[in-house]
């Protein structure tokens, strides 16, 4: 379930960063002797408009953050940092706020920290040098407030680590997230069309100051990505060749140290690749430490590729004979399609259920257009339209998405949407029009308004707004699980009311009824909770497990 997600991406967040201060790369710093770069003066306009030359950072009216930035590594991150200095301030403050609440124990910190001293000793000779630069610029403005934890650079590169190493040391795919690409006879216009939720969630105010960043760099191509502050890697972007790239987490082994991560993989992708032969010629160059599906998009070919990676070897599938690719968190290729961990994880996750259902609305919707693709990427529904439950990750919108994103390649058009997820507007960038030659007098949003797609009809129903207040009834009664609290039968109905078709209501109902010794009630939930589409395989035997002890009663 999502509350146990979060906890192991905290734990691997906390090791990467009470690693960084007594690891053998301690005293590591990038050279930045060869790059030439002056302290950028921000002229700043409001709360929402930062200048810097050409440089700038707006929100614009659907609350998205459009950042501009160019010039050599160190440029880029020192006007990123100078311009993103409050968000990047905040948005440390929102992870390591959570570190304590996560990982309460300083013996377990302690235990963690001796081995992720060691784990992390070989990340740094793992980043390319621009992006170390990049970091290094950056992290000039991170808050002094966690230097306790490590100084404020190591700190940064760590914390590209962080999904990676959360993912290795628990052998789980903590993101669920789809993609989807169409051309040929499945594209409206024959042309490549691609769509996909990065359902990486932190908390809401992760998600409050999204980042449609544009950079300009000196080398390689101009590009856009959607990140948040402090966040160089690429997890979703598209460059002005036409080139995509976005990431599927899949089964991965724990390996034995750390390497490259995926995110600053996909960013150099992203910066110098210009068709699918390149990509896959820069994924072959380094060496990762977990297993991810880049979905690789190319306006040059016409197409999309799944380059699959690990530790131990790289496959590249193509969808042979076919006009889509859909991706979810299990891998497609000979290299990896009978492994083990591969095979667990289509027969344990939800995984293979997205990827059937998304094959399922592609098959109603046999031409995909920008519209229809933001369809699919908020569908809620189960396979055949079965209610699944608002938040149920074997749902498409999973209603936790950081964000949700549609590419057309060969018109160099982008969709990004608005909070909240993946439901708010859509907000349409045109990649030639964003880097044309650029004057600094004012600053003023890069979007296509007349090609915006309007937000979900779903945010305006009650059935949402019950699902805003199951939310926080859901926070109530892990509290009052952990703490054995007492719970009035007027609540849990209430609680159940709010989200009929999901199974964990039921499920944490029982639970609290089997605390409480109330067998048969324990048992009249877990039974109902069974009626319900259950996310994972583990999940469901934990409620049989349950049962089975009720009936020793």
């Amino acid at each position: 379930m999502k509350n146990r997600i979060h906890l192991l991406i905290f734990i691997g967040l906390l090791g990467v960063l009470v690693s960084c201060g007594i690891s053998k790369s301690k005293n590591h710093l990038p050279d930045i002797a060869h790059y030439e770069a002056a302290k950028p003066i921000v002229t700043k306009f409001s709360d929402s408009v930062f200048l810097s030359g050409k440089n700038s950072l707006l929100k614009n009216k659907q609350g998205l953050w459009e950042l501009y930035v160019e010039g050599n590594p160190l440029e880029i991150g020192l006007v990123t940092g100078a311009l993103s200095d409050s968000l990047l301030k905040k948005q440390e403050q929102i992870f390591f706020s959570r570190i304590e609440d996560f990982v309460p124990s300083k013996f377990q910190q302690r235990l963690l920290r001796n081995f992720l001293k060691w784990y992390n000793r070989k990340l740094f000779q793992n980043v390319p040098d621009e992006y170390q630069t990049e970091i290094y610029g950056v992290s000039q403005y991170a808050s002094h407030d966690f230097d306790n934890l490590a100084p404020q650079y190591l700190r940064n590169l760590y914390l590209h680590a962080a999904h990676d190493i959360g993912h290795a040391l628990q052998d789980l795919a903590l993101v669920g997230c789809s993609s989807f690409a169409a051309w040929g006879d499945k594209s409206e216009d024959g042309h490549l069309i691609l769509g996909r939720n990065f359902d990486f969630y932190v908390n809401d105010a992760f998600a409050e100051n999204k980042i449609v960043a544009f950079i300009n760099p000196k080398e390689g191509h101009p590009f856009m990505m959607v990140t948040w502050a402090g966040m160089i890697g690429a997890v979703s972007g598209m460059n002005n060749e036409g080139l995509t790239v976005t990431i599927n987490a899949g089964k991965s082994k724990i390996p034995m140290t750390a390497k490259t991560p995926i995110s600053i993989l996909t960013r150099e992708i992203l910066q110098h690749a210009q068709n699918i032969e390149e990509a896959i010629a820069i994924a072959k160059k380094r060496k990762v430490f977990v297993s991810e599906s880049i979905m690789v998009g190319s306006a040059q070919d016409n197409k999309a590729v799944l380059i699959e990676v690990s530790p131990e070897k790289m496959d590249v599938f193509d969808a042979p004979n076919s006009s889509q690719l859909i991706c979810s968190n299990h891998f497609q290729s000979d290299a990896f399609k009978n492994d083990e961990r591969n095979q667990l994880q289509i027969s344990n996750s939800h995984s293979k259920y997205r990827f059937d259902r998304m094959q399922e609305l592609f098959a109603e919707s046999p031409k995909i257009n920008p519209e229809i693709a933001s369809q699919i990427l908020r569908n809620k529904e189960g396979l055949q339209n079965i209610p699944l439950g608002y938040g149920n990750e074997k749902a498409l919108n999973q209603l936790m998405a950081h964000h949700g994103i549609i590419f057309k390649p060969k018109e160099k058009l982008v969709w990004v949407s608005a909070n909240p997820y993946q439901m708010g507007e859509f907000v349409c960038y045109n990649l030639d029009s964003v880097f044309k030659e650029r004057k600094n007098e004012h600053v003023v949003s890069f979007e296509e308004e007349n090609r915006n797609i309007a937000k979900d009809p779903f945010l305006e129903t009650t059935t949402f707004k019950n699902y805003q207040k199951f939310r926080i009834e859901d926070h109530k009664i892990d509290s009052y699980l952990k703490n054995k609290t007492e719970i009035t039968f007027d609540f849990i109905r209430n609680y159940q009311s709010l989200n009929p078709d999901y199974w964990v209501v039921y499920y944490k109902a029982g639970l609290y009824f089997y605390q409480k010794k109330y067998f048969r009630l324990a048992q009249i939930n877990f039974e109902k909770a069974l009626t319900k589409e259950i996310t994972t395989v583990p999940d469901k035997e934990a409620i049989e497990k349950y049962l089975k002890k009720l009936k020793r009663k």
